[in-house]
């Protein structure tokens, strides 16, 4: 991905550093070459040349581009779970993904790690977005997900004859765990995603208290995957899933739901992030039966997002890391409001901003792995820059309002935001 070329010099604006420190008033943020120079209090800041370019803050707030840290580009208005693999054709998926990844960093997210891709569609726009053909957040990007047969992700029946080839690889046992591993690896991802657990959304079948895969078929895909470099995430909501997970080697956990004292002990030993993603419980409770689901299932995701909010306070309290993402792409927790996790995270978990933003910021970039190159505005690291009319800490829901953003900001180019057109 190209960088700017020359100086640009952000005024006028609180700076949100990513770090969790208390915010500086009065900032500047000066970037050279696509790379912050300086990010600091304007009074002790470096000359500035006089070619420099000069961005105004407009008394707002200075920060890193958002990470969502659980991004499906290829999900488009799932209604249903069978949506998932038999709704489009893979060429039509193809283009929606692309269209996805443009709005993600239209909202602020200038980067993103995938929570598991229909095909292979993510490995390809992750390198569409790197050469500068499509827009998009910086990408780490998975593929097709493990789960074992009969788990939460096998529900076509056998007499449909309809494969799942394109979303799942269905595993029997740690043989073909490590096979669907093997496969990943020629698609060129970065990430494996497992389902070690189910979920609210198949309460006949697996439910966010039952397992789809035994430790040991865990066990195989980490030991694999790490093998070969890659990092593992899983779909944990049962706490026996939680533990199988922290117990075989996953890099994250997805969810944690339901994390007792030994979960958290275990997660905290090992300094495994979390990414809850209860935005989407809340958007379920609230506008799923719109879309026939069911009171059963309803009922679940509201333990399931009771359950979730408390492990996310005993994880943050306990001083465990925690990203922000979750699930975008469904008809009732669509692409295009990513914000929204953050905001509920103040206003129903009860974090605060500034703890909410570390989030979605620092822990993200570290769940990426890029930790030393992006998620804090700090010299030496990309300037990746969100610029927000407003008050940040006063007030995380602007986040949500695109008319807010005045820049956003991948290598020091404007790539969004209302400043876009003039760049």
């Amino acid at each position: 991905m190209q960088t700017a070329q020359g100086t640009t010099v952000i005024k006028n604006g609180q700076l949100v550093d990513g770090n969790g420190g208390p915010p500086v008033p009065d900032a500047l943020v000066i970037i050279d070459n696509g790379y912050i120079a300086y990010a600091g209090p304007h009074a002790g800041a470096p000359p500035v040349p006089p070619e420099a370019r000069l961005l105004d803050a407009r008394g707002g707030t200075i920060m890193p581009g958002l990470v969502e840290a659980h991004f499906h580009p290829t999900y488009f208005n799932v209604a249903a779970l069978e949506d998932l693999d038999i709704k489009y054709p893979v060429e039509y998926v193809t283009l929606l993904a692309s269209v996805n990844a443009k709005l993600a960093l239209e909202c602020g997210y200038t980067s993103a790690r995938s929570g598991g891709s229909l095909f292979n569609i993510d490995v390809w726009l992750k390198r569409a977005i790197e050469n500068d053909l499509v827009p998009g957040p910086r990408l780490a990007a998975s593929g097709r997900e493990i789960c074992g047969v009969g788990g939460l992700m096998d529900w076509n029946p056998d007499f449909r004859k309809i494969g799942m080839e394109g979303l799942v690889l269905l595993i029997n046992g740690p043989a073909e765990g490590i096979g669907a591993v093997r496969k990943l690896v020629k698609d060129g991802v970065e990430w494996i995603k497992t389902y070690p657990t189910g979920d609210a959304a198949a309460p006949d079948t697996n439910d966010h208290h039952t397992l789809c895969m035994t430790f040991e078929e865990m066990h195989a895909v980490v030991a694999e995957a790490h093998n070969h470099r890659l990092k593992v995430t899983g779909h944990c909501r049962a706490t026996q899933g939680i533990k199988n997970a922290l117990r075989a080697g996953y890099d994250t956990i997805e969810h944690g739901t339901f994390m007792d004292d030994e979960a958290l002990e275990l997660l905290l030993e090992r300094n495994t992030p979390v990414v809850p993603g209860l935005q989407f419980e809340y958007a379920s409770i609230v506008h799923g039966p719109e879309y026939g689901m069911s009171q059963r299932v309803v009922d679940g995701h509201k333990e399931t997002l009771e359950g979730g909010a408390e492990s996310a306070r005993r994880i943050l309290k306990a001083g465990g890391r925690l990203g922000m993402g979750g699930d975008y792409g469904f008809a009732w927790n669509p692409h295009g409001t990513y914000a929204k996790e953050l905001t509920f995270f103040v206003r129903y978990v009860g974090f605060t901003p500034l703890e909410t933003i570390t989030c979605a910021t620092r822990t993200g970039a570290e769940i990426m792995g890029r930790d030393h190159e992006l998620g804090t505005l700090e010299a030496g690291k990309l300037a990746d820059v969100l610029v927000v009319d407003g008050d940040v800490l006063r007030d995380i829901s602007v986040l949500e309002d695109r008319s807010r953003l005045l820049a956003v900001m991948q290598g020091g180019i404007v790539k969004a935001g209302r400043y876009a057109g003039a760049a």
